[in-house]
């Protein structure tokens, strides 16, 4: 009986195991694995979802005459207007960014004062770049576009501290879009007018009906009886 109470003892699950017994894994309380899953008290441990990897622009940011598509009419169009009347094409930027018809004048007004202030105080268009890279970086952050400093990164295998820290990332980012805006700045707005007018329909159109005048048919008369 003594013996039998002895075994009950041993196999009773509410104490505690010996010392020299080694639970399995599946059911260490500190340490194991539950279908495959890696467990902490109990409980497993899901590893957070890695974030969705950034997409690359669509054109370079000197692929200004665009590529042999069906946008190729538009992409000539964004390049002579980046040219000629940047303030167009970043008020048309902006207003498909926007996706709401009336931005285009609140934009393309205050770009063309800086543009005509920056020339006529310094001979060149040095003071709009200032106001229009924070669209390049909306565009970025909306689209999850990879940035010049990310770029720079994967290609030289460098930096890779300052690329994993996602918030001192996004900081250069930033500055990176300043700096293309400012050194390339006809160049930065075709990228972007490319890159939207392949994303976004023109605001104009949303919610326009297009009714088709039909031809009447033609009609005979009847003989009659």
């Amino acid at each position: 009986m003594a013996a039998a109470d002895e075994h009950h003892e041993e196999a009773s699950p509410l104490l505690p195991p010996p010392a020299d017994e080694k639970l399995p894994p599946a059911q260490d309380p500190v340490k194991g694995c539950a279908d495959g899953v890696p467990v902490v008290m109990g409980e497993p441990v899901v590893a957070p979802a890695g974030a969705a990897p950034r997409e690359s622009w669509d054109s370079g940011i000197l692929s200004c005459l665009g590529r042999n598509d069906e946008f190729f009419s538009s992409d000539l169009e964004v390049c002579l207007l980046g040219s000629v009347a940047p303030c167009v094409l970043y008020g048309s930027n902006v207003e498909r960014l926007a996706a709401a018809p009336g931005t285009f004048a609140n934009s393309c007004l205050p770009y063309t004062g800086l543009y005509m202030l920056g020339n006529s105080l310094f001979g060149w268009n040095c003071l709009a770049p200032w106001f229009s890279h924070p669209t390049r970086t909306a565009i970025r952050r909306r689209y999850n576009l990879e940035g010049s400093f990310e770029a720079f990164t994967r290609q030289c295998g460098c930096c890779g501290g300052l690329a994993e820290d996602e918030e001192r990332r996004e900081h250069l980012e930033v500055a990176c879009d300043l700096a293309t805006h400012y050194f390339c700045h006809p160049c930065a707005l075709c990228q972007e007018g490319r890159e939207l007018r392949r994303r976004v329909p023109h605001p104009g159109l949303y919610g326009r009906s297009v009714i088709v005048m039909m031809p009447p048919t033609e009609q005979t008369m009847g003989r009659a009886m």
